[in-house]
């Protein structure tokens, strides 16, 4: 995380999110490290062309830090989306990352995903 994302944090403000993006059999996958976050506390939208990630993170009780360099706080990240990946998606959370697969399809208006846990 960045000195801006860790002020940021500190702030409450959201933090943002790295990806990895990479194209599967008739789908396209997101990949969102949220290390510390619970799986009720994540929200996905997909609407166009574009895929939101957002998530907060439950925060700890207060304490006399000597070294302070993890935040706790919202995350967020938007995502452009390449033509083509429009149709259903399917989120699933597992060992502190989030995947998040989109098939082929038009864009749609709008669609909030459910995110499943996966042990």
């Amino acid at each position: 995380m960045s000195q801006q994302d860790g002020d940021a944090a500190a702030a409450g403000q959201p933090q943002s999110v790295p990806v990895n993006m990479y194209e599967a059999e008739r789908a396209l996958v997101l990949v969102a490290p949220l290390p510390g976050v619970m799986v009720d506390d994540i929200e996905v939208v997909v609407e166009g062309r574009r895929a939101t990630i957002a998530a907060a993170m439950r925060s700890s009780a207060p304490k006399d830090y000597l070294l302070h360099e993890w935040h706790y706080g919202p995350y967020e990240r938007v995502v452009d989306l390449p033509d083509g990946f429009g149709g259903p998606a399917e989120a699933t959370f597992a060992n502190g990352q989030l995947a998040l697969r989109i098939e082929r399809g038009p864009a749609t208006d709008g669609q909030t995903v459910a995110v499943v846990h996966r042990p």
